[in-house]
């Protein structure tokens, strides 16, 4: 099989217990194996779209951005309720912007490219 490019996102398992102070457990989750050229160009139209749309409010920017990261880039292997709940506020939106542009330029994180090197 060819070597697809993929992508992860590392949220966090016990985000209750972690609020408890127990010790992060965290679940990487891939993109997967196969992303068709139309979330891509998908992908530059959501950037597109929250970085000129004046009247669309921050919220909504985040909204659109954690819908379509849920819904296409990992094609409903995680939900939006999991991007809010699992993923580490600071640089979340960041990490999220991040996949975006992974779909649509083919950059992996280098969070991915230093777990992909340990694993080789």
């Amino acid at each position: 099989m060819a070597n697809l490019k993929r992508n992860m996102l590392e949220l966090v398992k016990n985000p209750e217990g972690v609020l408890k102070g127990d010790e992060p457990e965290i679940e990487k989750v891939w993109t997967p194996a196969f992303i068709p050229l139309r979330v891509a160009r998908n992908a530059i139209e959501v950037w597109h779209e929250v970085e000129t749309d004046k009247t669309m409010s921050e919220a909504d920017k985040f909204d659109k951005i954690a819908d379509f990261v849920a819904n296409e880039v990992f094609a409903g292997k995680i939900t939006t309720d999991d991007i809010y709940n699992r993923l580490h506020a600071p640089g979340g939106q960041d990490v999220l912007k991040q996949q975006l542009i992974f779909v649509a330029q083919g950059q992996q994180s280098d969070d991915t490219k230093n777990y992909l090197a340990k694993k080789n």
